[in-house]
């Protein structure tokens, strides 16, 4: 008798998400197959899943009807025959959804998220190929099981809870993004949206790399305070409007500017935001964009020469990177303590979508529970 599950589509477009009964799916040989415990709720789903093709067009969906949920984290029940080694049954996990085809020239040199055929498992591709990206994974988060390949796993140690991995997506994009800017300890930063989902991110990741200083703005005082109290001595917040951000970090930097800056702003933010902030670079710094301002950027060469500055686009993270994350977070240098969960069973995915708008920035953590 086939095994069935309970997942969350969607149907339709600007629809909301319907829980249906489909079979469980079977194991490839080189899959595994991973019972969900927590599907993680991203910000943006929303505007996705109701303003296509408006957002973003030229990046691709799934074909409907859909199973969503981006980030998810749960155990292991059954592996492909060619698994082999440290993957088992039981073995809790988070699933890496970032997937490639394996075979085209950026493949072949181990450097996946430069596929074109680029997909999120659960979410959404970036070229042509992820159609069929989409139909070898077709399962996301918001069902009970899903199957991923086994090299996408990053391992959870008991102390890191599924609510805690499902936030890996976001935490991963942050951490790549400052070992894209060689950031060490010692060194300085600047978080432009450090109060938001990427940004905390970005600000608990750098106090865990050992950052010096680190400079985070945000429009909000009271998560502004929230942020500082992590960790008062070393995060110095930034009310966007109040000054130029550029002034401040010059001043308390006697004139040097920061090391590195994580731009990590929304879709509508001012690209005079963006520019300010990139104003307090030092000479040879280095800026990563993991943000989605949506306006051009006007960028002048002749300074980026002269002061060697630069400007870096960053999407994703490897299955390396979360499984340091999981050994920061075991070890106590990476604080997942600060994010406050609310859980959610599949059958309210909609009014977990509702919940996305009224979270607490980057602190509220939105999950889907099994």
């Amino acid at each position: 008798m086939t095994k069935m599950m309970r997942a969350a589509r969607l149907h339709k477009i600007g629809e909301p998400f319907q829980v249906d009964t489909i079979p469980v799916p079977e194991v490839r040989p080189t899959d595994v197959l991973v019972e969900v415990k927590a599907a993680g709720v991203v910000p943006n789903l929303r505007n996705v899943v109701t303003n296509y093709p408006k957002w973003f067009p030229f990046l691709p969906l799934p074909a409907l009807p859909a199973i969503y949920g981006l980030d998810s984290a749960g155990v292991v029940t059954q592996v492909g025959s060619q698994v082999r080694a440290d993957i088992k049954p039981g073995d809790r996990v988070y699933v890496n959804p970032g997937l490639s085809c394996g075979s085209c020239l950026a493949c072949r040199r181990g450097d996946h998220i430069n596929c074109t055929a680029y997909t999120f498992q659960g979410y959404f591709g970036f070229g042509p190929g992820s159609q069929q990206i989409f139909e070898d994974y077709p399962y996301g988060g918001f069902g009970q099981y899903l199957t991923a390949p086994a090299s996408n796993l990053v391992k959870l140690p008991d102390s890191i809870s599924f609510e805690q991995g499902a936030r890996f997506g976001y935490l991963g994009t942050s951490y790549s993004a400052l070992r894209k800017a060689q950031f060490a300890p010692g060194q300085t930063v600047l978080i432009d949206g450090g109060t938001g989902t990427l940004g905390l991110g970005a600000v608990i990741l750098a106090l865990a790399m050992g950052a010096a200083k680190i400079f985070a703005t945000g429009r909000n005082k009271a998560l502004l305070d929230k942020l500082h109290n992590l960790d008062p001595t070393r995060i110095v917040p930034i009310a966007l409007g109040a000054r130029p951000t550029a002034e401040i970090v010059m001043e308390a930097t006697g004139g040097y500017g920061v090391d590195v800056l994580i731009e990590a702003l929304g879709p509508n933010a001012a690209v005079s935001t963006v520019l300010d902030s990139f104003n307090a670079l030092r000479r040879g710094g280095k800026a990563i964009n993991i943000g989605g301002v949506a306006d051009p950027i006007p960028l002048e060469p002749f300074p980026l020469m002269c002061l060697q500055k630069s400007y870096i686009g960053s999407l994703w993270f490897t299955t390396a990177e979360g499984q340091d994350m999981a050994a920061m977070a075991h070890a106590g240098t990476l604080n997942l303590g600060v994010f406050e969960h609310e859980r959610f069973p599949l059958e309210k995915v909609n009014e977990a979508l509702d919940a996305i708008d009224q979270r607490g920035g980057g602190f509220t953590n939105v999950v889907i529970m099994y």
